[in-house]
């Protein structure tokens, strides 16, 4: 089903010219405008180039996210020294395998003038005029620069010092604000681990710490990718055995190291030079900074780990250079990897509400598997796509048009995502019919497609009738051996016909009552 909707230019000139003048806000406007409904999150990360990547994404997501820190973190794959010449040698590491017998050493794989997150930001700040005539929510440069904080990056799964990434995160552990606080770790945990071992140094022993304990475990959701530097197993499971940890996956959403060896031909596309050219390379600062094979870049000079720069060399060609050839080579502007972004991949604002309970699964999927080996990153798994909804197009159409967006100061040039109103929820009895009601409306007047599918779910396993499953106004069936206290998830897609096509999700909870 198509539906068409009139532009109101007028108006849309006069919301054009209110984003403009958003850019004129102080850091102090804006963090007065913070939208409590949002997630509150800290991003940290090592000097990987897909930490790189993700974070560009994230930035360019930035709206739907009250951003509390950016931190540089250390991992095995990547830490700095002290500068002092200590060396340092974990058995295990990546300088002990594919045949390699390195070590110790002062530094692995950290350059001397790293910033690559200060990099980003600055070139957020250069395209932020044009970000916020699409969207106002988008933080001030100002904003995001100060909350950008060095971590415990000296070494590998080390954390006796305290540093200003560690502080910020224990003052964000103690305060009163409400609901979770979602910390990243892209890296290692040893940032996370140091707020962690301080807060419980200074309260272990008072009649508050049991009260503080409970706190911190109920507040705290760590978004791991993997356990890079093992401080998690080491010390934050066992110290701090409630704390949840968001368990997803590339599966609905395969974008790691080689996430396009698992997708469909019809999917291939989305990682092809083609489309990375189109879609990313030439679209200013952040498109200029984000990775892609054969890009002649290397986040560290001569790191015999990153040949991804490197185009039209063969494996042997490489190895002859003296790097490792861990993965298999692509094409030159192929799709790279974005390893870390399944960790707020679920959190955006896309109305599947996966950010509310992980077993509603979203864009990316719950965790099942606990045996994935994020110890190799796993660069060869096969990727599971969702069966319900094709997730692919819509999230790397949406990162494509928010390029476009940095790129576009003309509301009326880019695309934007459709708007979807309706009930939640709804209380619904086993054999009775439910008619649903929702408006969907395209800021952009664009003509719109829906499709209501039933959405997979722990509690119910069997299958609903949709009437009408591609209106605003469908039917549901619910069936007679649905049991009170199970729930019936129906999500509906909305995909627009916009030059790079945009989708939006309306999950509804049918909540079976006697």
């Amino acid at each position: 089903m198509k539906i068409s909707y009139i532009k109101f230019c007028d108006l849309r000139s006069l919301k054009a010219l209110a984003f403009l003048m958003i850019s004129i806000l102080s850091f102090s406007s804006y963090a007065q405008k913070v939208d409590s409904k949002k997630p509150r999150i800290v991003i940290t990360c090592d000097p990987e180039l897909d930490d790189n990547n993700s974070l560009i994404r994230f930035l360019l997501y930035s709206t739907d996210f009250n951003i509390e820190g950016l931190v540089y973190a250390s991992s095995q794959f990547h830490w700095k020294g002290d500068g002092k010449g200590t060396k340092w040698f974990v058995e295990g590491r990546e300088y002990t395998r594919f045949g390699l017998n390195m070590g110790p050493m002062e530094s692995w794989r950290w350059s001397n003038d790293e910033r690559f997150i200060h990099d980003a930001v600055e070139a957020y700040e250069k395209v932020y005029p044009n970000l916020i005539v699409h969207n106002a929510d988008y933080p001030t440069p100002d904003y995001l620069k100060s909350k950008i904080k060095w971590g415990n990056i000296e070494f590998d799964g080390v954390f006796k010092k305290d540093t200003e990434g560690s502080n910020l995160i224990k003052a964000l552990i103690l305060d009163d604000k409400p609901g979770p606080l979602y910390i990243t770790a892209w890296g290692g945990a040893s940032t996370i681990s140091r707020a962690l071992k301080v807060i419980e140094d200074e309260f272990e022993s008072t009649k508050e710490w049991p009260r503080l304990k409970e706190k911190i475990e109920s507040k705290v959701v760590l978004c791991l990718s993997g356990d890079q530097d093992n401080t998690f197993e080491n010390f934050i499971k066992p110290h701090f055995p409630g704390i949840e940890v968001l368990k997803t996956t590339f599966s609905t959403t395969p974008l790691g190291y080689n996430a396009q060896n698992g997708v469909s031909d019809e999917n291939q596309i989305y990682y092809s030079p083609k489309w990375t050219y189109d879609n990313i390379l030439y679209k200013g600062p952040l498109g200029s900074l984000y990775r892609v094979w054969g890009d002649g870049k290397q986040m560290v000079k001569d790191d015999i780990f990153d040949f991804f720069g490197f185009s039209g060399l063969t494996e042997e060609e490489l190895r002859v250079k003296g790097y490792v050839v861990w993965t298999p080579l692509k094409d030159k502007n192929s799709f790279l990897g974005e390893g870390d972004t399944h960790t707020y991949l679920n959190l955006i604002d896309n109305g599947l509400r996966a950010d509310q309970d992980q077993t509603f699964n979203g864009w990316s999927r719950q965790q099942i598997d606990e045996s994935i080996d994020f110890e190799t990153l796993s660069v060869d798994r096969i990727q599971e796509v969702s069966k319900e909804l094709d997730y692919i197009p819509a999230v790397q159409n949406g990162i494509a048009a928010r390029f476009k967006w940095s790129v576009t100061n003309d509301y009326s040039k880019a695309n934007h995502e459709p708007i979807i109103e309706g009930p939640l929820e709804i209380i619904a009895h086993a054999g009775e019919s439910v008619q649903l009601h929702v408006s969907v409306n395209d800021p952009d007047g664009d003509a719109v497609e829906l499709k209501w599918v039933q959405f997979e779910n722990e509690d119910y396993s069997g299958s609903v009738t949709i009437e009408n499953s591609t209106s605003t106004n469908p039917k549901v069936r619910i069936p007679l051996d649905v049991k009170a206290g199970q729930n019936i998830h129906l999500v509906l897609e909305v995909l627009d016909n916009g030059a790079i096509a945009l989708t939006k999700y309306h999950r509804t909870i049918l909540k079976i009552v006697e």
